[in-house]
């Protein structure tokens, strides 16, 4: 290169460039255009204690600090779905439905946002159709503004019913890439996947890496192809277990991700997300500046502090990053009950060989991504491969329903071997699972009409009906006590209309 070209292009870059204001002495270019601002999801409400300590946190432990929540400046706060609905029955005698209008009443600003396992709903096998669009219409009626949904399979079949109802319902659909690493998952299968989803209507696109393997570069790959491919916002969720999540976000958000889910930092690392704070300074002052104040943070960060330690007894430390995450390529979550699976069998030296096992089974029913329910189906059968001492010899009932494909088709040509063991001449289905499910609303309110006094009990009812039974008795029984102010237990039954 010549020196009078180099002078030349010297000269260039002190000229105003197109599509900015002139420049100033001591002020660098502003741009025309607002700056693109990073968007944080906090998942203390949801996720994070979900990850940390069991889905415990109770509504009340919630309630005190919600407004000073809402002023933060959050895009969005994840506070319902995954496992919430079931803990909240199951281990803290709680209503899910009255948590979501509850923490509705107190947040105006931010979205409320919610995970939703397609036609699983927040269950643990598929349900009906009627069923999938009450429980989205009652989910958006009671509050919630975002509904990501996914599917443990990556089957868009298994999405569609709650994707069309999202829509119908006038709530923004967020559709959801289950993250997973395999020979068939590959860049162009993700991008591909999410075109599709576009396609259905999606008005973001999630990629959920539930294992904390997704690490930088990749990330930036994946970004940069499922915008070019759907031009639609990205959320990034991933979970801090392997030490790559902080990096992850902030290579996906300079590659054009709009979104990244966090946890205040009591409820952050470990098997949850990463800092909210930590994101925030990184970003501050930069062209992803979130806009979000440190010090708005800091009441939000003591207030959890202090329920973190109310907690503390259910936190299993993992100590700092879990190299096993890495080594794997599981959940953080499979990988702890599995060690606790093998301990109650008095069985703990036999990890190492479950370890091995769980590749092979993977490949042999089509390399599923390892989310609820597949992580659990996958697992389960890897134990029982190694302590039986012979592959496939015990095949529990999921994995047969699997193989048969009542939980969708796999991402990949299943074993025919394996699958001849599992369901011998049995002719697997071919069309959407849920299809295969007769309507339910109407039996559903009929059985739970003695105590179901609200359109959302029927819907409890069906998804978890052992706990439902001594549940649904015991809130109303509350609730008429409170209302008439007697002390002693009342039938409610009897003030049912």
């Amino acid at each position: 290169m010549t020196k009078e070209k180099t002078a030349e292009n010297a000269a260039q870059d002190k000229t105003p460039q197109a599509g900015r204001e002139p420049y100033a002495e001591g002020k660098p270019y502003a741009d025309a255009q607002p700056r693109r601002k990073a968007k944080i999801m906090e998942t203390a409400l949801r996720d994070a204690h979900q990850s940390l300590f069991a889905t415990r946190m109770r509504t009340s432990d919630m309630i005190p600090i919600l407004e000073k929540m809402d002023e933060v400046g959050y895009h969005s706060l994840e506070m319902w779905g995954g496992a919430t609905f079931d803990s909240c029955m199951r281990f803290l005698d709680e209503d899910p439905w009255e948590r979501l209008r509850t923490v509705r009443r107190h947040i105006k600003k931010a979205k409320l946002q919610m995970l939703l396992r397609g036609q699983n709903l927040v269950g643990y096998r598929h349900y009906a159709d009627d069923v999938v669009r009450e429980f989205v219409k009652r989910a958006v009626g009671n509050g919630i503004d975002i509904v990501r949904v996914f599917d443990a399979l990556n089957d868009l079949r298994n999405m569609e019913i709650a994707a069309d109802q999202v829509k119908k319902e006038g709530a923004h659909l967020q559709m959801c890439i289950s993250y997973t690493l395999s020979p068939v998952h590959t860049l162009d299968a993700f991008s591909e996947l999410a075109r599709r989803m576009a396609q259905m209507g999606a008005d973001s696109i999630a990629v959920k890496d539930m294992a904390g393997l997704l690490n930088p570069v990749d990330c930036k790959s994946l970004v940069m192809a499922v915008k070019e491919k759907t031009g639609l916002p990205i959320q990034l969720h991933s979970h801090y277990t392997s030490g790559l999540a902080s990096m992850t976000y902030y290579a996906g958000l300079e590659a054009g991700a709009d979104i990244v889910d966090t946890a205040i930092s009591p409820l952050s690392m470990g098997t949850s997300q990463p800092p909210t704070e930590s994101l925030v300074a990184a970003l501050a002052g930069g062209e992803l500046d979130t806009g979000i104040r440190l010090e708005n943070l800091v009441p939000v960060a003591e207030y959890f502090k202090n329920v973190r330690e109310r907690y503390s007894h259910l936190i299993a430390d993992i100590g700092g990053v879990d190299i096993n995450i890495l080594r794997y390529q599981i959940p953080g979550g499979m990988y702890s009950n599995l060690v606790n699976q093998l301990r109650e069998q008095k069985s703990l030296d036999k990890l190492e060989d479950v370890m091995n096992e769980i590749p092979v089974v993977r490949k042999a029913m089509g390399y599923p991504p390892l989310v609820t329910p597949t992580s659990q189906i996958v697992g389960t059968q890897a134990t029982l491969n190694v302590l039986t001492g012979q592959r496939w010899k015990v095949i529990p009932k999921e994995v047969k329903q699997y193989f048969l494909g009542y939980y969708g088709t796999a991402p990949a040509p299943l074993d025919p071997e394996v699958q001849k063991l599992a369901i011998g001449d049995e002719a697997p289905i071919t069309c959407r699972p849920g299809e295969k499910i007769a309507p339910e609303m109407e039996d559903a309110r009929k059985a739970s009409a003695t105590w179901g006094l609200q359109p959302e009990d029927a819907l409890t009812w069906i998804m978890f009906p052992q706990v439902a039974k001594d549940f649904l008795p015991k809130k109303y029984a509350r609730s008429v006590k409170r209302d008439i102010g007697l002390g002693e237990f009342v039938d409610a039954a009897a003030y049912a209309v």
